[in-house]
Order: structure tokens, then C-alpha cells, then sequence
């Protein structure tokens, strides 16, 4: 997963022992790190060359964005690691033939946004600034890591009416593990990373690493949620999606599907379908209990 995994590793474990802030800013660099920047699908490019493409500035960086539709019934979209807002113009396309006004950015190191790297924080902010410019959101769609990123802002200030989480990551220890298991380090430079984030990342948010889990207060988001998750999901475990599901109680149902993995989920007819369908059908009654689903892919 990562070039030159050995000595890193060696590098890290030593360095964690002696100077553990240089060592938690060094493993706090490599965690931020997209592992490659994708690129445009063909069946992408359409949908893409007909949105209204902005910039914002957020933590210092610049971040491109990307709206559709007149502005009315706004629906944030929120791209995975490692990926980029075009993978959910599926979702794009079909809001968009319903009357809604999609929403999306690349982060920063990701897409079409400059930089190297970013963060769960940064993607709150990013959030929180198109809250600001475009109002409440109708719904927020969000894959993978965006899953996380959102439910974090969303317990910030953030609000939604619906929430679509699709291949979504619960729990932030989810990631440090991926992190420990890519490089084999130590758990001393975790500690170091975690010191780092909280010194230097979020200074005045005192306890933020405690507070990134996506199931934390889940009360704060108080809207329905449609969870689909592929049990063969080699990137998130479902256990992730079910964990969101039991924290969100009666507001939440979760899909199984089958034979879409983590990232073809994004296109397939079916899981858009009912998607767009929980989005923009009337608010459901309060109370109605939670289920899981297992959806074959067609």
C-alpha cells in the first residue's frame, strides 16, 4: 500500500521514541495522503463539462466545486479517499431530472483541487462553506470516507433533511488500523499522530479525535438515513454500514447488496434508483423501525 513500507516503518518506530512530535507530524502526513489521484471516466465527462465549476479557499487551500440545476432543493455530494466528485454523477444526473440542484467538490489532493493531501477536518470545512453559500441541504449523498467526513459535519452545524450513505466507513479506528496494518508501526505512533492532531490539526477543539467516529450523538443529525453497503466489499467492511444503521435506530435501513463491491455501487441503476426514490419521496412518519435488505445486483 505503501512505496518504501520497510523503511518508513523502521524510521517511524525509532523516531516515535525519541522525538515524538516530529513523528507524529510525519505519520499524521503519510495518513493525509490520497494513494493516487483519479482521474474522469468517459461516462463521467458529459455530466461533468455542464456544471457550474467554483473554487473556495478552505485551511489555506484552494478546493474546486462543482452545482447543477437552479439552485433550488439543494443535494451535497461527497466523494470517497482517494477519489473524486465525478464518480457520483449517476446520483448527479438523476436528482437532476427530479428537480433537485446537486452539489459537489474534490477535495484538496484529489480531483481536480490542487495539493497533496487532506483531511476529515478540512472536508467539514468544506462542507460547512457550501452549507453557508448554498442553505440547508435536501439531502447529502456520500460514498466511502465522505460518509464519515459528512456525519462529522453534519453534527456541526450542518443540516440535512435525508442522508444517503453508500460503501460508508463508521468508525475513524477503522482507518488508523489501515494506516498500522499498510506500514506495521507501532502503536506508540499513533499516540504521536493522534498528539500531532490534536496540538497542531484542531487546537481549539479540544478531545477532537474522540468525536470523528461517524456514530457519535447520532441524535444531532435527526433525519432519515438509507444505508446500502455490498457484502463484498473488499475496501469497507458492512459491519461498518451496520454499525451506522444500530446507531441511527428507527431513522435508518440498510441495504445488502450483492456482487457490486465498493465502487460499482456508485453506478448501479438499482442502488441510484432507490436512492433518488428515498430522496424525494414524502418525509416517512416518525418512529417507522429500522431494516436490513439484501438487493442482488440485476
Amino acid at each position: 500500500m505503501y512505496p518504501m513500507a520497510p523503511l518508513i516503518r523502521t524510521a517511524l518506530n525509532a523516531t516515535a521514541r525519541v522525538a515524538p512530535g516530529p513523528a507524529g507530524r510525519a505519520a499524521f502526513h503519510l495518513f493525509v495522503r490520497p494513494l493516487g489521484r483519479a482521474r474522469v471516466k468517459p461516462e463521467e465527462e458529459a455530466l461533468l463539462a455542464t456544471a457550474r465549476t467554483g473554487h473556495l479557499r478552505v485551511r489555506g487551500k484552494d478546493v474546486v466545486t462543482y452545482a447543477w440545476g437552479d439552485g433550488r432543493r439543494p443535494v451535497l455530494l461527497v466523494h470517497g479517499w482517494s477519489s473524486r466528485a465525478s464518480r457520483l454523477t449517476a446520483f448527479a444526473e438523476a436528482l437532476l431530472a427530479r428537480g433537485y440542484s446537486p452539489v459537489a467538490f474534490d477535495a484538496p489532493g484529489h480531483g481536480d483541487s490542487p495539493g497533496r493531501a487532506s483531511n476529515i477536518v478540512e472536508y467539514r470545512e468544506i462542507i460547512r462553506e457550501l452549507h453557508t453559500r448554498h442553505g440547508d441541504f435536501d439531502a447529502v449523498v456520500a460514498h466511502s470516507f465522505g460518509v464519515l467526513a459528512s456525519l462529522f459535519a453534519l453534527r456541526d452545524g450542518v443540516r440535512t433533511a435525508r442522508f444517503v450513505g453508500l460503501g460508508g466507513v463508521g468508525s475513524f479506528d477503522l482507518l488508523v488500523k489501515g494506516f498500522r496494518a499498510g506500514l506495521g508501526v507501532d502503536e506508540r505512533v499513533v499516540r504521536c499522530m493522534r498528539a500531532h492532531v490534536e496540538r497542531r490539526l484542531a487546537p481549539d477543539e479540544p478531545g477532537i479525535w474522540d468525536r470523528l467516529d461517524a456514530d457519535l450523538d447520532p441524535g444531532a443529525l435527526g433525519a432519515p438515513v438509507l444505508l446500502f453497503h455490498d457484502e463484498s466489499d473488499d475496501m469497507v467492511p458492512p459491519a461498518q454500514s451496520r454499525l451506522l444503521a444500530r446507531a441511527h435506530g428507527d431513522r435508518a435501513r440498510l441495504v445488502v447488496t450483492r456482487g457490486l463491491g465498493h465502487r460499482r455501487i456508485l453506478r448501479d441503476p438499482d442502488v441510484v434508483a432507490e436512492a433518488v426514490e428515498f430522496l424525494t419521496a414524502p418525509m416517512p412518519a416518525a418512529g417507522e423501525p429500522s431494516e436490513e435488505r439484501v438487493a442482488a445486483a440485476g
